[in-house]
């Protein structure tokens, strides 16, 4: 593979990455079908990935800075910076837990095209179901989100675990079962994906260190850069989207997608094993 050619797969999964990352459609599936279809799927594949991830997650702390920046500054004085750290440091436990016990047996048993696709299509009835059934608002913004609140999320986002679910689809989602409204809804789960990702990137770089070569800076700074741009833009979008509509087009999309996977695995176009 050329070096241009190299370059560009790595500009197309930053932009899969960064549109993916904080939709309620699952990035991992994406890149795993993209990477795959671009013959990109190697471990340095997988280590480009983590990268790219980083990069995401500094999307959402450069586009709520003033917020984090407050917070942090205001912690010891604020009751609400006070609360906002205790509800993202219970939602972050669950999944942290159930992650650290059971994360080997979940990529050996449930990474396979089957699961994959049945968690796309039901995480996509789900939020048909979550949009139609009457939805009792509790929770207005971000600041009156509960302890409680918070810890049912955190064990949405455990389900996350399972491949095809989305961590983004099933804080956003189950927030919205749990009576938060879809802005709250949205921006906890923007909020708790800094600790959830910072956490699984440097686990994962931890574990893929001898795989890090300075040979490769080019492709991560182009993988890197455009996964933020588009992960801001994921970002903004979504929020703006959510003011006028509801989740009902990632729900469609969702099951598309599962009916994707199955097809594409049949057909032997991906290994979705591979992961």
């Amino acid at each position: 593979m050329t070096d241009s050619l190299l370059l560009l797969h790595a500009l197309i999964l930053g932009v899969v990455e960064g549109l993916t990352e904080f939709l309620p459609v699952s990035s991992t599936g994406h890149l795993i079908l993209v990477g795959q279809l671009l013959g990109f799927n190697s471990d340095k594949g997988k280590v480009f990935e983590i990268a790219i991830q980083f990069a995401a997650i500094m999307a959402v702390v450069w586009e709520y800075r003033a917020r984090l920046g407050h917070t942090l500054l205001s912690i010891g004085s604020e009751t609400l910076s006070q609360r906002l750290v205790l509800n993202l440091t219970v939602a972050f436990l669950p999944a942290a837990i159930l992650g650290f016990l059971f994360l080997k047996q979940i990529k050996l048993y449930l990474f396979n095209p089957f699961v994959v696709a049945a968690a796309f299509i039901i995480g996509g009835v789900l939020i048909l179901w979550a949009e139609r059934r009457e939805h009792k608002v509790c929770a207005e913004s971000i600041d009156d989100i509960t302890w409680r609140d918070a810890l049912k999320v955190g064990f949405a986002q455990a389900l996350s675990m399972i491949p095809g679910t989305s961590r983004s689809g099933a804080t956003i989602i189950g927030g919205l079962f749990f009576g938060l409204s879809r802005r709250a809804a949205t921006e906890f789960s923007f909020f708790l994906a800094i600790p959830t990702m910072f956490a699984a990137t440097l686990y994962d770089v931890y574990k893929h260190k001898a795989l890090f070569s300075s040979d490769d800076i080019n492709l991560f700074t182009i993988g890197s850069t455009v996964s933020f741009l588009s992960a801001f833009l994921a970002v903004r979008g979504l929020i703006r989207f959510i003011s006028r509509h509801d989740f009902s087009i990632f729900a469609w999309y969702r099951i598309i997608f599962g009916v994707l996977v199955l097809v594409s695995a049949q057909r032997g176009w991906v290994d979705w094993s591979n992961h």
